[in-house]
């Protein structure tokens, strides 16, 4: 009987590519964990008074706070009353990065938060859903005599409510309490005393061993991809709809590993974060529909199986809930295109459906994990009952189809771990992306996570599209031909009604209902 690779490799073999895989898991753990920095560092800036006394004749100034063309600085609003400095002369000015240091294309992206230091004043206290308007501007420049190039200009408004925890006397005048951007809303104004600046960007070091990875496992994927391909092609049969869902899920894996992210070190390619996402998000349903549908085609009878229709209840969910995550990514990082100071947490509607996204897509992928398990169940269900037909045959083909059973659920087993794991990585993404606007919990992902969830959707593709691929081996051939002719009853036996089912293993036809009637 012809199969896959999975059904006919030796035992040993199958041991080896495994240990293999394993020590090719742990290594990318490993590249994370002792090679790569942390994946972003966070930098703390404080914001220079300058005074700018030609606002109105040359509004597109920009001011130094350091260096040779440092701006006409002030150290407080006190000496700005002595000088008769009006409020709307005052810009606070941040350059990044700070004095001696550099930045890189490297970093890939930068993620800005706003605070404000604000002092308690009984006769300026804080109105219950204040609104700050922000003049802001962004420039650039390549060195440290160009002229300044305007890269964006908005005027942004933030709502405000303030959290005071000393008490509100007469003698507490001047306390200096901190308002962050809780939610990408700063919660608190007053009189304000400075502006600081968090500035979190992508280490140099980590994306060059992002970039690393992705250059060296494209290849790997392609090639086995290429290969899975052209065996299915050779044989006989048209390929049926769970091959074509492999073939499928080579692909995207491809798609989101060819390192384009090469070309944004030379280019300035602003929507190089969008496209990754929507690059992720490609494979996630894919990968997610993948899992469905391999679960499904050993669950199905002869007449369902092998049709896409079918799923349109499990594949539909997914499709639209990528649907979802693409429109909430178009509606903040889309728009930070134009603008980069757009935040969809700046209104209260735009808060609430942000953190009802990320709690709905947690409790999304949660139960779509434990959908998966009950499947998997139900497969091993399915398989027990087949099993009844066994002690009816010879040891030698008993053992047989006892050794393709356990690597078959071996291998679901192997999927539901990297299920768990794809899942667990999605909700702390999630979590991780919106940290800044939680407040009080945040989550460290550290290298060695990214590397190695990314590290193992790479592996498990791979050893998906070989263990499936067809094997030009035959089981039996290695026997004689008299134990052939003894088996060959028992194997009608076993698959009575499905021996002319076409499909990639033994075990998929097994599992079909129709092999009971």
């Amino acid at each position: 009987m012809a199969g896959a690779i999975i059904e006919n490799m030796s035992t040993k073999k199958l041991v080896i590519v495994g240990v293999i895989l394993l020590l090719f898991q742990v290594f990318s753990f490993l590249v994370g964990g002792l090679i790569a920095p942390s994946p972003t560092t966070a930098v703390h800036y404080m914001a220079t008074k300058c005074v700018d006394v030609r606002k109105s004749q040359q509004r597109s100034k920009w001011f130094m706070p350091w260096g040779p063309n440092q701006c006409n600085k002030i150290r407080d609003f006190d000496e700005a009353m002595v000088r008769m400095i009006e409020a709307n002369d005052i810009v606070f000015a941040v350059h990044i990065p700070l004095p001696n240091k550099e930045m890189s294309p490297w970093f890939q992206f930068m993620l800005v938060i706003l605070q404000f230091d604000i002092a308690f004043k009984l006769v300026n206290q804080i109105e219950d859903g204040a609104v700050v308007t922000i003049d802001v501007g962004l420039a650039y420049r390549d060195d440290t005599v160009s002229d300044w190039t305007e890269m964006a200009h908005s005027i942004e408004q933030r709502k405000l409510s303030c959290n005071f925890t000393t008490p509100k006397t007469f003698e507490n005048e001047g306390v200096t309490t901190s308002a962050t951007e809780r939610k990408r809303v700063n919660v608190g104004i007053g009189e304000i005393k400075d502006i600081r600046l968090v500035g979190i960007h992508q280490n140099g070091g980590f994306t060059k061993v992002w970039f690393a990875m992705k250059t060296f496992l494209t290849p790997s994927i392609l090639i086995i991809m290429v290969w899975y391909w052209r065996r299915i092609t050779l044989m006989t049969r048209p390929p049926v709809l769970l091959e074509k869902v492999i073939f499928a899920l080579g692909i995207s894996m491809t798609f989101i590993n060819i390192p384009v992210e090469w070309f944004s070190v030379g280019f300035n390619w602003t929507w190089m974060l969008l496209f990754g996402d929507i690059r992720q998000g490609i494979f996630y349903a894919m990968l997610l529909s993948f899992w469905i549908i391999f679960c499904g085609e050993h669950l199905m009878d002869q007449m369902e199986r092998n049709r896409f229709a079918v799923y349109w209840k499990q594949v539909g969910p997914i499709v639209f809930g990528s649907f979802c995550l693409f429109i909430f990514d178009m509606c903040e990082r889309g728009v930070q295109l134009k603008n980069p100071f757009y935040s969809i947490w700046a209104s209260d509607v735009g808060t609430e459906l942000a953190m009802a996204f990320i709690i709905v897509a947690g409790i999304c992928a949660c139960l779509y994990f434990l959908f998966l398990c009950f499947m998997v169940f139900q497969v091993f269900r399915n398989i027990s009952g087949k099993r009844t037909c066994l002690p009816a045959m010879s040891k030698a083909r008993r053992l047989h189809y006892e050794g393709l059973i356990f690597r078959f659920k071996f291998l679901m087993l192997v999927t539901l771990a990297c299920a768990a794991m794809t899942v667990i990585f999605f909700i702390i993404s999630q979590v991780n992306e919106g940290h800044w606007h939680w407040g009080d919990y945040t989550v460290q992902v550290n290298s060695a996570f990214f590397t190695g969830i990314y590290g193992m959707w790479n592996l498990y593709v791979f050893a998906i599209m070989f263990l499936y691929a067809p094997s030009h081996k035959r089981y039996g051939d290695e026997q004689s031909n008299g134990d052939l002719g003894v088996n060959s009853g028992e194997d009608i036996q076993l698959t009575t009604t499905i021996t002319h089912v076409d499909g990639p293993t033994e075990i998929y036809k097994m599992t079909g209902k129709g092999a009971q009637e």
